[in-house]
C-alpha cells in the first residue's frame, strides 16, 4: 500500500486524512440543496457516507481527504487510483480520478482551485500517476473554470450521458491532464 500523500498545504487550505471527527461537518454540506444541484447522487445516506468514509484509511487505492482552512472543514477531495482502458500489458494504477465538493458557504474564495492543484500535485507527485481526469455536470461551468485553471484539459463533451435523480439527463464534461503536462506547468511556475 502506498503511504498516504498527506498532509499537504496548497495557498489557504490544508488537505489532510479524515478523522470520525470529520465526518459530520463534511455530511452537512455533502447533503446540501445548493450541492446536490451538480452532484449525481441528490444525497447521501449517512451510515453509508461515515462507513464509505472509514474505510479510506484501509484502501491501497483511495486517498479522499478533508480540505480544512482556519481549523475548518471546508471541503471535501476524491482521489482514487485506478486501471486503464484494460488493453493486455498496460500498467496497472497509473491513472487517477479527482474530484471535491466545496461547502457552499465558501463558495468563490478559491478554495476548490488549491484543492484541484492539491490533488494534482499528489497524483503526480508522492502517488506517480500518469494521467487525471476528473468530471463536471456541463452547467456547473464553475467547476469547469476551476478544472481549465488547473491545466486541465477538456476532453469530452457528452451530451445526456448522465442520470441526475432530480433532473433526468443532463450533460457532463471530461477533464484531463498528463503527469508530462503538470511537470511543465511546474518548471514554467518555478
Amino acid at each position: 500500500m502506498t503511504s498516504t500523500p498527506w498532509p499537504a498545504r496548497v495557498g489557504s487550505v490544508v488537505l489532510r486524512d479524515a478523522g470520525r471527527e470529520d465526518v459530520e461537518a463534511m455530511l452537512a454540506f455533502r447533503n446540501d440543496p445548493d450541492v446536490n444541484r451538480f452532484m449525481l447522487r441528490t444525497s447521501v445516506d449517512a451510515d453509508d457516507f461515515r462507513r464509505d468514509w472509514a474505510a479510506v484509511a484501509d484502501s491501497p487505492t483511495d486517498f479522499s481527504c478533508v480540505v480544512e482552512r482556519d481549523g475548518e472543514v471546508v471541503a471535501i477531495a476524491f482521489l482514487e487510483v485506478v486501471d486503464g482502458m484494460g488493453q493486455p500489458g498496460m500498467p496497472r494504477g497509473t491513472e487517477g480520478l479527482i474530484g471535491y465538493i466545496v461547502d457552499p458557504r465558501v463558495w468563490g474564495q478559491g478554495i476548490a482551485t488549491d484543492v484541484v492543484q492539491g490533488l494534482l500535485d499528489a497524483a503526480f507527485g508522492p502517488l506517480g500517476l500518469r494521467r487525471v481526469t476528473a468530471g463536471c455536470n456541463a452547467d456547473n461551468p464553475a467547476s469547469a473554470r476551476v478544472l481549465e485553471k488547473a491545466g486541465m484539459r477538456r476532453e469530452q463533451h457528452g451530451v445526456e450521458d448522465s442520470w441526475h435523480a432530480e433532473l433526468g439527463w443532463v450533460d457532463g464534461y471530461q477533464y484531463a491532464m498528463l503527469a508530462t503536462e503538470w511537470r511543465a506547468r511546474q518548471r514554467a511556475r518555478a
